[in-house]
């Protein structure tokens, strides 16, 4: 599986932005999928995940009631919508593939897209 993650750029805070990963394969409907991000210094932290069925969905703390997480199977894409941004959204987004049993666990994820820059201006 290639993830080629899109939609990235620069808003204010308050703004939005979509962001979008592309998967190649015919197996990606089978894949629970993840979006992590970086932050300058810091380590990777989860954000959000899907499982493969659309079923669930998880959010970290940071983000809930902010972002949404959904995917498309028959277009092989994961989005993640993202309202109400703050300037400590500021990140290099990434998308991830697996069959995860926990998903804040970056390693828990086979499968990594090359990230998309969000910025945030206050």
């Amino acid at each position: 599986v290639q993830l080629q993650a899109s939609g990235g750029g620069l808003v204010q805070a308050g703004g939005s932005l979509r962001l979008s990963c592309v998967a190649s394969g015919r197996t990606f409907s089978t894949y629970d999928m993840g979006w992590f991000r970086q932050a300058p210094g810091k380590e990777r932290e989860f954000v959000a995940a899907i499982r493969w069925s659309s079923a669930s969905t998880y959010y970290a703390d940071s983000v809930k009631g902010r972002f949404t997480v959904s995917r498309d199977n028959a277009e092989n894409t994961v989005y993640l919508q993202m309202n109400s941004l703050k300037p400590e959204d500021t990140a290099v987004y990434y998308c991830a593939a697996g069959r995860v049993r926990s998903w804040y666990v970056a390693n828990e994820y086979d499968y990594w897209g090359q990230g998309t820059q969000v910025t945030v201006s206050s």
